[in-house]
């Protein structure tokens, strides 16, 4: 310490000398030693040292200032807070001094200064002091200083100090407005603009106060125009602001209504803009002429036409409910421009154009659905009449000298086949010479090439093959020669067209019309692919490429390579064997597999089964699936090519793979033995030995077997008892599936595990009907037995239940009356087991069985809710000419149950006549509107839960009558009864989830009622007392989340259709209400920071707060411990819903989120949640990216 000390006023001493060079190099050493971390000074040494640097700040020489200034850096952080205050107040007076190089000095050292404090969110004390302390000298300088160069330099350091403090200055943000205002109307330009750069500053980290005070004046000069050169600059004032806070103007504007109605419609800027475009302003010619009609020498107006493409282009991103309107005006105006001579226009128009269609694209999926009722013009159908227009005009400019037009023309080619699959099939003769124009143009670039083969590739991929079969000789060679390109990334590309044009010249998957002779294409085609698969010193895409296109070759053509076909096999074993390119082999070798031409395989599969096999055991779960659908379809069609030997290698694999914990490998294993089971039956037989059933035994009592995995183990128990194999007989099967439950060794946990069985016990009962008449009669004896348990009764009913399904068993006497007392076990499990074997049973003959339901309904008022269930399995699944002759029947009897006071009754019932409902719709729909006009509020809310079930995601032929008179089921939204709207928000839901075409259209008289709901009524609120404590209950709130529910749903399908600020608004409201109703809104707020970030971006301050308020909530100490629990899933579904808002471009710039990250940075417990959910988010993604 003191040696540096005594280092340092040596240092010091030496700074006083005459001579130049003993000062530049004493302030040079003091340099190098501030900057050591070890350096510590000591108070005399600071005066000492800062009162030097200030000095020499002042020194004649300019190579000493600027070293001087340079020390300035290091030393703010090494020197205590008083010193650098002395510092900055120094700089400050010397910024207004007479002598111009000692201001230029001190400026230069002010921002030094500036650029060394902490940034604003660490929330130091230091810079804090510094900046209000520089602030306040500042102002007063812009304000009243008569020289304009101090003016700029302190503008500029003001600016400066904004941009990188402005969070620590909001207290002076009022008066640095009042100082800058004043100046956009100063007598020099440079003046204004450093002004404009300092208010744009501001604007980022202002309070909103200040932002109104800004936003008024600038909008309240801008009317008075006094002069052109004002109102130039408060035009571009409003543009810097819109470019550091956009989203605030946005918000502004719908807060306020101010804006001069020039401006303010979106409508009206955006028709000017297509007068801008389609028109000349300094010329009397339009544009509709000929271009070369004038001279362009002198001529700025091109200026115009871009600022009016980059302005449609925003109009056209954010406002995707006008898209009608935008296919009407701007579409046909932007075709007009394509052929604009300025080529940076020319690229923004085309850009414009590229986002129109992009607002297309989402509105794809329900409007190319064949349900998808819409009446009149959509979007889509626009665009299509548009085509032979857009063509005509891509046409001449496709061969264009320019690389960025012909670029532009192949992006707008990609983007239309992807939003309209199909619309060029007319156009393909024009497109296609324009396309090898570019392939074979030797001015091209890579970029360019890529972009040509990418287009094409997407366009042979979404057109019929027959469209290009008169343009596949000109095709074929310049592809070729691209394969052949010594650019990998051209090579790749052209290995996919390659792959594709195969596809078209053979179609496979059309041989009645497969009239084209694809023989001279052949050979250019393998032998430039060939090359690309030998090679082993290029890129791994290519590779891939290369492997999956010869695999194409092989597939459409392997008929016609005579002598090379075993060779190459040989190079996709090789390719087998490598870690590298073993999945894109294996997923080659299953193409070819199952290719129609039955491609000789035998020269590799001795080879290859083994090394399939050993792929099993492998960690990538791609692979697995991939080599699982290879051996499959291996076995299927090579069954006789595939030894015993090979199949052992396989089946040793097997049982690892079959697990619930992961199904849909299990699946696929499931799906290969029962392949294994119909073609090579005799090796199944050492499969009752080795594990694999017992495993397979293991998953059918696992409660996830389900779905598709199930039927694939039906099929597979169906597959292995035909295959007659000893010691694998029914009886052996039978007993390996219910020996648990009779032995009564380890009781199933869960109820799903009786359904599988009894669903894997009908399967085999089907597949050997011989033995069936005696199973079921010992499974009436069970459930008959008093000594049974109930977990034999209920798999006995469940079995009986399932067997009956597909079997009648009317010949069984006893089977009525042993279920019927099943109904009054004192299990429930037992009971709901035979109401389900009733109903199931009933499906299997109709006629002995439906009337007995019915008279049982009308008859035992008890077993009621039992027998309704019964119903409603034999609605679900019996077919529709059985049910007719009974329609009425049930109607009517169902009738007489729907105003029951018990709810689980009432939405039996309703299912029952929604799904009775879908049988005659024409008839049953009228009937089922008339009662909505019920006296009884139970009826009503019935009948509208009915129609809940008449929806389905696919199309049905009620759909149309739906359509018509949904809006009258929906108007109960209106009800008094709080039940009945809850009901119609229940059945909207399901509506705009299976099929929102059904209530698209309505939304405008829909939504308002829906946003009501959302609301919290304190009439619903009582206090009900428990003993000595008073508890709150909020009848409103199932009511509530139905509605928060219904809008997280339009999100997804109706987002065209929503204003989204008024969507907004609710979603705020919703942050501050119920656990449950938070837990929705985040999930909200993730969704749409993703679908419409501009929106939430503007509100983003409103957002932050109550997200904050939640995170920031301490639980009571004396709490249970369900609270901390829903308060610890809160505080992450909060971080998650922080997370998401974060991916906005822009939203750190929000002062309060800044705020609130420092918050959660500085919280151990908050930064550990925050961390965990990007980290999880960011695995989440990598996953989605490797589900090839």
């Amino acid at each position: 310490m003191a040696s540096a000390s005594y280092h340092i006023s040596n240092l010091l001493e030496k700074m006083t000398s005459s001579d130049k060079d003993f000062r530049f190099m004493a302030t040079n050493d003091l340099m190098s030693e501030l900057q050591k971390d070890s350096i510590k000074l000591d108070d005399d040494s600071e005066r000492k040292v800062v009162k030097m640097i200030l000095k020499l700040l002042e020194d004649k020489n300019g190579e000493v200032q600027n070293l001087a200034v340079k020390c300035l850096g290091p030393l703010v952080s090494k020197v205590k807070e008083y010193q650098v205050e002395t510092i900055v107040d120094t700089l400050c007076t010397n910024m207004l001094a007479d002598k111009e190089q000692l201001r230029d000095i001190s400026s230069i050292g002010l921002k030094t200064v500036i650029g060394e404090l902490p940034p604003a969110s660490s929330g130091s004390a230091l810079a804090a002091s510094v900046c209000k302390k520089i602030t306040g000298r500042l102002t007063s300088a812009i304000a009243k200083q008569e020289d304009v160069s101090v003016q700029l330099e302190a503008l500029d350091i003001m600016a400066d100090m904004l941009c990188r403090q402005g969070g620590l200055l909001v207290n002076f943000h009022p008066s640095i407005l009042s100082c800058l205002l004043p100046q956009l109307t100063s007598p020099r330009l440079a003046v204004r603009k450093r002004t404009i750069i300092a208010l744009g500053h501001l604007v980022m980290s202002c309070g909103n106060l200040v932002f109104v005070d800004l936003i008024e004046h600038l909008l309240s000069e801008l009317s008075r125009n006094d002069s052109m050169s004002t109102t130039r600059t408060y035009i571009q004032c409003i543009a810097a602001i819109s470019r550091q806070a956009g989203h605030r103007i946005g918000e502004f504007h719908r807060d306020t209504q101010t804006w001069a109605s020039d401006i303010t419609n979106v409508h009206n800027i955006f028709q000017y803009c297509v007068q801008s475009l389609t028109s000349h302003h300094h010329h009397p010619l339009t544009f509709t002429g000929s271009d070369d009609e004038y001279s362009d020498d002198d001529d700025m107006s091109w200026k115009v036409r871009r600022a009016a493409a980059k302005c449609l282009d925003a109009v056209v991103s954010t406002r995707h409910e006008m898209l009608p309107e935008f296919y009407r005006t701007v579409s046909p105006a932007l075709i007009a421009r394509f052929k604009e001579r300025e080529e940076n226009v020319k690229a923004d128009v085309f850009h414009a154009y590229l986002s129109l269609l992009k607002q297309t694209r989402p509105a794809q999926s329900w409007l190319c659905d064949p349900d998808a009722m819409e009446q009149g013009e959509t979007p889509l159908t626009m665009l299509q009449n548009q085509v032979p227009m857009i063509v005509k005009a891509l046409h001449k400019q496709m061969k264009e000298k320019s690389v960025k037009t012909r670029q532009c023309c192949f992006n707008m080619l990609t983007e239309l086949v992807n939003v309209l699959p199909g619309a060029l099939t007319l156009h393909i003769p024009v497109l296609v010479p324009g396309i090898i124009f570019s392939l074979n143009d030797k001015s091209s670039s890579s970029n360019l090439k890529i972009d040509a083969l990418s287009c094409l590739y997407v366009v042979l991929c979404n057109h019929q093959p027959q469209v290009f079969h008169p343009h596949v000789q000109a095709l074929v060679p310049p592809v070729v020669a691209c394969v052949g390109d010594p650019f990998y990334k051209i090579t790749s590309e052209a290995l996919l067209v390659s792959q594709q044009l195969v596809k078209v010249i053979r179609p496979l998957d059309q041989p009645e019309r497969d009239t084209f002779d694809a023989s001279p294409y052949i050979t250019d085609l393998f032998t430039c692919t060939i090359k690309r698969l030998k090679a082993a010193d290029i890129d791994q895409e290519v590779k891939e490429r290369a492997i999956s296109c010869m695999g194409q070759i092989i597939c459409n053509l392997g008929d016609s390579l005579g002598d090379d076909l075993p060779g190459t096999l040989h190079i996709f074993l090789e390719r087998l064997k490598n870690e590298i390119t073993r999945l894109t082999t294996v997923k080659a070798l299953t193409l070819i597999a199952g290719s129609t031409l039955k491609i000789d395989l035998r020269p590799i599969l001795d080879e290859a089964v083994p090394i399939l096999a050993s792929f099993l055991r492998k960690n990538q779960r791609a692979l697995k699936l991939s080599t699982l659908a290879a051996l499959d379809i291996l076995v299927k069609n090579y069954s006789d090519s595939v030894t015993p030997a090979m199949i052992d290698a396989v089946l040793a694999e097997l049982p690892p793979l079959i697990s619930e914990s992961d199904m849909h490998v299990s699946q696929m294993v499931i799906s290969f033995l029962t392949t294994l089971a119909r073609v090579h039956p005799l090796s199944l037989a050492k499969i009752g030995g080795s594990s694999i059933l017992s495993e397979l035994i293991s998953l059918v009592r696992s409660p996830l077997l389900q779905g598709g995995a199930l039927s694939a183990m039906l099929e597979f128990f169906q597959a292995l008892v035909g295959t007659g194999t000893s010691s694998l007989g029914y009886m052996d099967l039978l007993r390996m599936l219910t020996g648990p439950v009779y032995a009564q060794s380890a009781a199933l946990t869960h109820k799903q595990s009786y359904y599988s069985i009894a669903k894997c016990v009908a399967a085999l009962t089907r597949a050997c009907p011989d033995e069936g008449p005696a199973v079921v009669g010992q499974f009436i004896q069970d459930v008959k037995n008093s000594r049974s348990t109930d977990s034999i009764r209920l798999l006995a009913l469940l079995s009986l239940g399932e067997v009956g399904h597909h079997v009648d068993l009317s010949g069984q006497p006893e089977l009525k009356t042993v279920i019927l007392d099943a109904f009054s076990s004192s299990s429930e499990e037992v009971k709901s087991a035979a109401s389900y074997a009733l109903g199931s049973i009933a499906v299997g003959n109709l006629p002995e069985y439906l009337p007995f339901v019915l008279g049982e309904i009308s008859g035992q008022p008890k077993r009621q809710y039992l027998l309704l269930h019964s119903l409603k399995e034999i609605i679900s699944s019996a077919s529709v000419t059985g049910l007719k002759p009974y329609v009425e029947g049930v109607w009517t009897l169902l009738l007489k149950h729907c105003e029951c006071a018990e709810e689980g009754t009432r939405n039996v019932v309703a299912e029952c006549l929604g799904k009775l409902t879908l049988i005659d719709p024409e008839t049953l729909l009228p009937r089922l509107k008339g009662y909505l006009l019920s006296g009884s509020s139970y009826a009503r809310s019935s009948v509208v839960t009915a129609v809940k079930f008449t929806i389905s995601d696919h199309p049905q032929t009620i759909d149309p009558l739906l359509k018509n008179c949904i809006g009258d089921f929906l108007k109960t939204l209106e009800d008094p009864d709080l039940n009945v709207r809850r009901v119609a928000l229940v059945t909207f839901n399901s509506a705009a989830h299976n099929k929102p075409s059904l209530i698209r259209d309505l939304l405008d008289t829909v939504l308002p009622h829906l946003y009501n709901e959302t609301k919290v009524r304190k009439e619903l609120i009582r206090e009900v007392e428990m003993g000595p404590f008073k508890h709150t209950v909020d009848d409103g709130l199932d009511i509530r989340k139905a509605a928060f529910e219904c809008m997280y749903t339009l999100l997804d399908s109706c987002l065209d259709r929503l204003d989204i600020f008024e969507f907004l608004n609710h979603v705020e409201d919703g942050l501050k209400d119920h656990y449950d109703i938070k837990m929705l809104t985040f999930l909200m707020l993730a969704r749409l920071s993703t679908l419409c970030p501009s929106a939430v971006l503007q509100r983003l301050d409103r957002l932050v707060e109550p997200l904050r308020a939640t995170c920031t909530t301490k639980v009571k100490a004396n709490s249970v411990k369900q609270e901390f629990e829903k308060q610890d899933e809160l505080k992450r579904s909060a971080m998650r819903a922080v997370v998401a808002l974060l991916t906005i471009p822009e939203a750190e710039k929000s002062p309060l989120m800044s705020e609130f990250q420092s918050q959660i940075s500085s919280n151990p417990e908050l930064a550990a949640i925050f961390e965990s959910i990007q980290r999880d988010s960011s695995s989440a993604n990598m996953e989605s990216m490797d589900t090839s």
